[in-house]
């Protein structure tokens, strides 16, 4: 058997062979709802009177903490009371815990704050500059610990978080000195477009009309004059279009860019104790629909970690009213929708674009953002004022006496579902300051839960682990020299795994689903999350086709050398049904003046791609992109052989080419032991090697295929295994 493989081996073979054989399938598990208890819940609550004073003389007796409108049994109550410089204020008639501690109750004595600049003018910038050095003054603040970030197209750190007050205020300038690329509506442009267009729509109607009604050369010219009036109107059009899509474009990319930074600075505050703020500058926070989303993990995020942001609205005191952006554009539309000529439908646009515009131009006001931010987060909005600096007292003021709350949920289900919370005093005609609630699900480690991925997060937690539809899930490691922690996730289902919605009235279909993989340590703890929400839709002659396909999941992530757990979930949003899969990647020491190995992956199919579609992908060699099998078994009766591909790394200086030695085992078999001659390395210092084995020799079962690597002084093995079936 080794002489017949040995003959028929073929070296750098790219001509591997797409298996037809079907995935191999778990038994189906029977349905097992498992329950998971939820942390104790803690509240940061701040209550002041109508004049805005923080009320200091409640107890436990005096609130009421109501979970999705249940009341709940409040375990510990504490005023925590304190200035900026860090000394308990001594107050006469400070009032008694009601209730002690926990046990364990973590550090209240320091403040975290968070200085975020958002892109600003120049006028906001020197009003929110002002404002900052006036909030943090020129006193010690030895408890305070804020960091100074902007916000532009990335996020940049100014100062790490420090109590050092002379480099916090250097910080503040060097945000003020710092231009960005601050968004300019294109909207006043595109409405005078219109009314170009409607300037344009008359002149052709005139020259038509005049075209029909007179005759001889007077008709002709009327007629080319309609004519050309006819193209100017066209191309108006095709102006006001570019215009348009611009600004959506260009809203979607800030959104998402504001979001990001937010959402990266809120999550690195999950470990801290004490009180957590964001002070936001910023110009407005108009979120167009597709940020609408994403925005909501910032608050859920925020939620989450007890971190308040106090929004500020740096252009100060507004000479127009915020809404009357967004009136003029309904306005327009209006205009737009009366002035339509049926006859004339804009190619490329819906029916109903116009109507769905509505959405996004009813949060044009650029304070309903920055107003949703604070109410929903327990922080405070604060515009319509050119007295910044004044109003950020009251940040001081609630980050330095608030009431430490906590209360274990009378529904202890972890069904990843939002629980609203709700705090009530039994007496007093006060304000309340406090997080609006939480999603129940297990922690994802220091890495941000998005708002889709709540359900999948709960699959995952399940026993047995669901398995309502095949999936297949692997992790690849490639220390490239240039990325030598560098490691990949593939998942791969077939479309029709998914639900698949028909909207016979609109001839459409569409599918939402998550896929989602936790990379955890030895010590189980999420290092890692990995997702993606597919949200899909198309015409409905398309369906069959789309649900032929496949979904191929591949995401690159950095990690540490250990051995890691990988677990996936496929979750089908419709349903409410999931799959999960569990896999193990190992990530071995880097080391440059050491030989390196990649993981050895089997190949499933190869595409031809483009000379000039050049990928970053470690499995594209050359114009030939490499598809790797995730586990489905291949079928011998179709199946000529096996490709397979790995990727040697030499050390260091070496000029010496690596041996490679090739084995293929079968328990205590080994049908294959070959030498094999390496090409010399590429630009990039790699040993790219894909190759063919043939199968027709080997019977039905599981093999393991082994590669060897050694030069004088390192020697690294790695093998991966595949299946054959009859």
């Amino acid at each position: 058997m080794k002489r017949s493989l040995l003959s028929s081996f073929l070296i750098l073979s790219m001509l591997v062979s797409t298996p037809s054989g079907l995935v191999a399938q778990d038994p189906p598990a029977r349905e097992q709802q498992i329950t998971f208890k939820t942390a104790e819940v803690l509240l940061d609550v701040v209550v002041k009177d109508k004049k805005g004073r923080v009320v200091k003389d409640l107890t436990a007796a005096d609130l009421e903490i109501y979970e999705d409108g249940a009341k709940q049994e409040i375990e510990s109550f504490r005023l925590v009371t304190r200035t900026s410089t860090g000394k308990a204020e001594e107050k006469e008639g400070a009032p008694v815990n009601s209730i002690n501690l926990t046990k364990g109750e973590t550090d209240v004595g320091v403040s975290a704050i968070a200085l975020v600049f958002d892109r600003l003018s120049q006028d906001a910038r020197t009003r929110a500059h002002d404002a900052a050095i006036s909030y943090v003054g020129e006193d010690s603040r030895p408890n305070d610990f804020i960091g100074v970030f902007n916000i532009d197209l990335s996020l940049k750190v100014l100062q790490n978080y420090t109590t050092e007050n002379a480099l916090i205020r250097q910080a503040i300038d060097k945000a003020a000195a710092t231009g960005s690329a601050s968004f300019v509506s294109n909207a006043e442009q595109a409405r005078s477009q219109n009314t170009r267009i409607q300037q344009l729509q008359q002149q052709a109607a005139a020259a038509a009309n005049t075209a029909s009604a007179g005759g001889g050369a007077g008709a002709a010219a009327a007629g080319a004059a309609a004519g050309s009036a006819d193209v100017d109107l066209k191309f108006a059009e095709m102006t006001r279009r570019t215009l348009e899509t611009f600004e959506v474009l260009e809203r979607d990319q800030q959104g998402y860019a504001t979001s990001n930074g937010l959402l990266a600075v809120i999550n690195s505050m999950r470990s801290l104790p004490g009180r957590k703020a964001v002070i936001f500058f910023s110009e407005g926070l108009a979120i167009p629909p597709n940020v609408v989303a994403h925005f909501r993990s910032v608050i859920n995020q925020a939620n989450r970690l007890n971190v308040s942001v106090y929004t500020i609205d740096s252009a100060g005191l507004r000479a127009t009213n915020p809404n009357d952006e967004a009136r003029a554009e309904i306005n327009a539309l209006g205009r737009r929708r009366v002035d339509h000529d049926p006859s004339r439908p804009e190619l490329g646009r819906p029916m109903t674009a116009m109507l769905e515009r509505n959405e996004d131009l009813l949060k044009l006001n650029p304070q309903s953002g920055l107003n949703q931010l604070a109410n929903e987060t327990g922080g405070a909005f604060i515009g319509d004022t050119n007295n910044i600096g004044g109003r950020l007292r009251q940040v001081d003021e609630d980050l330095h006496s608030y009431y430490l709350v906590t209360y274990s949920p009378a529904n202890q289900n972890v069904d990843g579902k939002f629980r609203q919370i709700s705090v009530k005093l039994k007496k007093g005609d006060h304000e309340v300051q406090t997080r609006k609630g939480y999603f129940a699900v297990n922690a994802t480690g220091y890495v941000p839960m998005l708002y889709y991925e709540s359900p999948a997060l709960v699959a995952i937690n399940k026993t047995p682990a669901p398995n309502a539809f095949p999936i297949k899930a692997l992790g690849f490691n490639f220390p490239d020299p240039s990325r030598p922690l560098r490691n990949i996730v593939e998942v791969q289902a077939a479309s029709n795994s998914f639900t698949f919605i028909e909207d016979k009235a609109k001839k459409t279909f569409s599918t939402n689903f998550t896929i989602l993989a936790l990379i955890k340590d030895q010590s189980k703890q999420v290092v890692g999350k990995l997702s993606r929400q597919y949200v899909l839709s198309g015409p409905l002659d398309k369906m069959k086709a789309t649900q032929s396909g496949a979904v191929l999941f591949y995401k690159e992530t950095d990690l540490p050398p250990g051995r890691y757990e990988i677990e996936t979930v496929a979750y089908d949003q419709p349903t409410d049904k999931a799959s999960v899969r569990r896999s193990t990647l190992e990530v071995p020491e880097v080391d440059e003046t050491k030989l390196r190995l990649s993981t050895v992956s089997i190949i499933n199919r190869v595409e031809q791609v483009p000379a000039s579609q050049k990928a970053e992908s470690p499995f594209q060699i050359g114009e030939v992109m490499l598809y790797p099998n995730l586990g489905d078994a291949f079928k011998k009766s179709t199946t000529k052989q096996v490709g397979f591909h790995f990727v040697v790394y030499p050390a260091k200086g070496e000029k010496t080419i690596p041996q490679l030695t090739l084995q293929v085992l079968q328990g205590s078999k080994m049908p294959a032991d070959l030498q094999l001659k390496l090409p010399a390395p590429d630009a990039q210092g790699r040993i790219q090697f894909a190759s063919a084995l043939p199968i027709d020799s080997l019977n039905p079962g599981t093999y393991e295929l082994r590669i060897t690597v050694k030069d004088g002084q390192t020697s690294v093995t790695r093998s991966q295994t595949f299946i054959i079936e009859p």
